[in-house]
């Protein structure tokens, strides 16, 4: 078999097994996940602890990378807005497709739209197997959706790419940054999933226009510490247990264990709901 046919089989065995909750911190070695080949099939159960730091194989994001350069996709940007449709295919089923948070509560306040939060973490394999997949839903979305992303601070090696994450918030940077933390980890590994320094991390940011300094001192902000301490209490309440997780409106958590696909459609079923109900 050939290296690339190697690395197809590696990539797509990777795509859909979720990031466990919590990691033994302090762990010396990356080991790998467990999954279901494809994108068709269903994923395996998250795992009670992360086992997903580094599978051996880079995992590609080039397909978020290629739309972003794409002129069409800057021509749709810049064209009408899109208009919202019916979901396809059948309506999930609570308690299979998805949970409801029991006096659930958005993120933040909707303002007359639907909040779709997406819990991830950047040294996640199957978040980053999903952002190309998840920044080309999001671009289908009317303007009545917003799109809330927030990085898991679920302790060991997840804290300084949280941090980073928070830090990118409050200054402006996460657009121009997230698809390429995501390579700089699982792709180019040039930043390390354990282990990582806050200066390291400062260094990869200051090639996207931050001062470096300045961003390794954010880090250990009042600010990035609330930000923390506010998505923690999020996670908590909507009972999110693994990465990439879906919530919507505070009130719909979406049950993993099924391809990325089908949890986006159980995702569109919901936000309809909950247009129909304002």
């Amino acid at each position: 078999m050939s290296t690339s046919r190697i690395l197809v089989s590696l990539l797509l065995a990777t795509a859909l097994a979720a990031c466990g909750d919590r990691d033994p911190a302090g762990a010396s070695t990356d080991t790998g996940t467990g999954s279901t080949a494809g994108t068709s099939t269903d994923a395996s159960p998250a795992p009670t602890q992360d086992t997903a730091a580094d599978t051996g194989a880079p995992v590609s994001t080039d397909a978020a990378a290629a739309d972003a350069a794409d002129p069409a996709a800057d021509a749709q940007a810049t064209g009408p807005a899109p208009v919202a449709t019916p979901p396809q295919g059948p309506a999930p089923v609570e308690g299979t497709d998805f949970a409801t948070i029991a006096n659930g509560q958005p993120f933040q306040p909707l303002n007359g739209q639907i909040e779709v939060v997406e819990v991830f973490g950047y040294t996640c394999p199957a978040c980053a197997s999903f952002e190309p997949l998840f920044s080309a839903w999001k671009k289908r979305q009317p303007a009545d959706v917003r799109v809330t992303p927030l990085a898991a601070p679920f302790g060991g090696f997840w804290m300084p790419y949280a941090r980073a994450f928070y830090t990118a918030e409050s200054m402006g940077l996460v657009d121009r940054t997230h698809v390429p933390m995501f390579e700089a980890i699982h792709v180019q590994r040039s930043l390390p999933v354990q282990n990582v320094s806050d200066q390291q991390i400062a260094g990869f940011y200051a090639n996207h226009g931050a001062d470096a300094a300045q961003f390794a001192s954010t880090m250990q902000s009042f600010t990035v510490n609330a930000k923390l301490k506010r998505a923690e209490q999020f996670i908590g309440r909507a009972g999110v247990e693994a990465t990439p997780t879906l919530v919507v409106n505070g009130k719909y958590r979406v049950i993993g264990g099924r391809s990325f696909e089908e949890q986006l459609n159980t995702v569109d079923h919901l936000v309809a709901r909950e247009r129909a109900a304002r």
